[in-house]
């Protein structure tokens, strides 16, 4: 039978918090990140290579692509990532910057139609001591955000519930997005 422990038992003193384990998230904790050189071990260069549905695409552009984020902060989280393997925005050629920002204000307006959101943060981390978790592969964050979208739990869990599965948040924006 099993038994319960109880935290007072525990050596230390107590902190007060609950724990709300998440343990999907060792997936994202543990993964390996990719190296200077393109390839498979690089999820921006390996999604493009897939079908939309299984690589999470919602555009495709000629030297640019938008893609769900895995791991987001908020449903509707996406990213902005060039086809070419380069770590920093000054890397890229002037066409990608061009369609780079091009696919932001796209993606801006695809979200305000398929969610009315109250506003963005948009953000790229550049190296691995700025905070990219992929810092080998250039890659510019999307996220909308609502009044009252955070809560405790970001805060003390370091967890966040999402109300909508990254393929139906996908599909409202494929469904929404502008046309030229």
């Amino acid at each position: 039978m099993p038994t319960h422990e109880d935290a007072a038992d525990f050596a230390g003193e107590g902190d007060g918090f609950e724990r709300l384990w998440t343990p999907h998230r060792m997936v994202y904790i543990q993964a390996d990140r990719p190296d200077a050189e393109p390839g498979d071990g690089c999820p921006f260069c390996a999604a493009p290579g897939k079908d939309d549905a299984a690589g999470l695409i919602v555009h495709r552009g000629e030297h640019c692509y938008v893609v769900m984020n895995l791991f987001p902060y908020n449903p509707g989280h996406v990213l902005i990532c060039p086809y070419r393997h380069v770590p920093l925005y000054v890397d890229l050629t002037d066409e990608e910057t061009l369609e780079f920002t091009a696919l932001t204000k796209a993606t801006i307006r695809a979200l305000e139609a398929a969610s009315a959101p109250m506003g963005f943060n948009l953000g790229m981390n550049q190296g691995a001591v700025a905070g990219a978790g992929v810092a080998a592969h250039l890659h510019q964050h999307v996220v909308p955000r609502w009044g009252g979208d955070a809560n405790f739990l970001p805060i003390i869990a370091r967890t966040k519930a999402l109300p909508a599965l990254l393929e139906d948040v996908r599909s409202r924006l494929v469904e929404h997005w502008p046309t030229p």
